[in-house]
């Protein structure tokens, strides 16, 4: 599967594998939301056919139209904080883009994260 240049520019040059990220020990803290509402933009999703084609914000803008994408984000789990790891001067998500975007259909404008250092890349990559 070819990644977008729009998805590689943002900063994922590495694979991961999500329970590997879920396995550290990093402690929560609490972030605004809006620092990472840039995600909401980018088609990180797949529609159904081909991967990289959908935008959370197409799925919180018509629900009905991605009723998958969206009862999936209704479903996410709060309780779990947002990982994120800090690249090319921003913050970005190795895993929670649909707990986020719940979050934000919530109305909260604050969400747990885990800030995962770049030292853990090899940690955390595909084998």
């Amino acid at each position: 599967m070819t990644i977008p240049k729009v998805i590689e520019e943002v900063g994922f040059d590495f694979d991961w594998e999500p329970q590997e990220v879920w396995a550290l020990d990093y402690p929560t803290e609490v972030m605004e939301l809006q620092r990472l509402a840039w995600h909401f933009d980018l088609p990180f999703w797949n529609d159904g056919e081909k991967w990289y084609a959908l935008k959370p914000i197409d799925v919180a803008n018509f629900p009905e139209q991605y009723a998958k994408e969206y009862e999936r984000t209704m479903q996410a789990d709060l309780a779990y904080p947002i990982d994120i790891m800090e690249n090319k001067g921003r913050y970005v998500i190795l895993d929670g883009l649909h707990r986020l975007l719940k979050a934000k259909l919530l109305g909260l404008e604050r969400v747990d994260v885990r800030v995962i250092p770049r030292s853990e890349i090899p940690n955390l990559s595909k084998s």
